[in-house]
């Protein structure tokens, strides 16, 4: 059986109730202070989503860079995991396929076992799931800075286990992230309905976006 790391529970606590139709943004946050018009005004500093570099199936090496200007939905997982990680690839091609022609959303899944998930492996996987190039991606290279991205960036269980049947213990939640790389919501990634609210989410983040721009406008 596979846990959320603790923390996940902590942030929803510090943000209110599991309501994740009011999109809060979650994850630590400070106050800092600003002038704007000549007067200091207090804002708030939220957590955003570190940088990385991996490879990814197609052998290309690949960094944050990827995910600017996108909403993306992120997991962990690894290629010959029997348990719940099937589950959560299958959700997550029913994200792609919902979202297949939207350039603005894109599916990252990072895997804990890069000594094994070499990107001809994670080819192999992905054309099983059907994945869309450009759209999902999955993700290998150095085992401590994946496990550290899963820790520091997403408050993401994702290690090493003997004490694991196969080998790891990594978390079943799939994260949201918008295009300031800000969390927007922490799913679990084995339940349909679950997922039906992140891609509801997602619907409602690109609905606030358009909303942003045309008051710009």
């Amino acid at each position: 059986m596979f846990f959320a790391v603790p923390i996940v529970a902590y942030l929803l606590m510090q943000t209110g109730k599991n309501d994740y139709k009011q999109l809060e943004i979650l994850g630590p946050n400070e106050p800092v202070k600003k002038t704007i018009n000549g007067k200091e005004v207090i804002d708030t500093l939220y957590h955003t989503v570190g940088g990385f570099s991996f490879y990814d199936q197609d052998s290309v090496l690949v960094t944050e860079k990827i995910t600017d200007g996108s909403i993306y939905v992120v997991d962990f997982f690894f290629s010959t995991c029997k348990t719940i990680c099937p589950k959560m690839s299958n959700q997550f091609m029913r994200v792609q396929h919902k979202f297949k022609s939207d350039n603005d959303v894109k599916l990252l899944s990072f895997t804990v076992d890069p000594l094994n998930d070499s990107p001809a492996r994670l080819k192999e996987y992905a054309t099983k799931h059907k994945a869309m190039k450009g759209k999902w991606y999955f993700l290998t290279g150095d085992k401590v800075a994946l496990y550290s991205l899963a820790k520091e960036s997403f408050f993401l269980t994702a290690m090493e286990d003997s004490l694991m049947e196969e080998g790891f213990l990594h978390s079943e939640q799939v994260v949201l992230v918008d295009k300031e790389k800000r969390i927007r919501g922490f799913y679990d990634g084995t339940d349909i309905f679950e997922v039906k609210k992140l891609i509801e989410d997602i619907s409602t983040l690109k609905k606030l976006y358009a909303r942003d721009e045309n008051i710009e406008k």
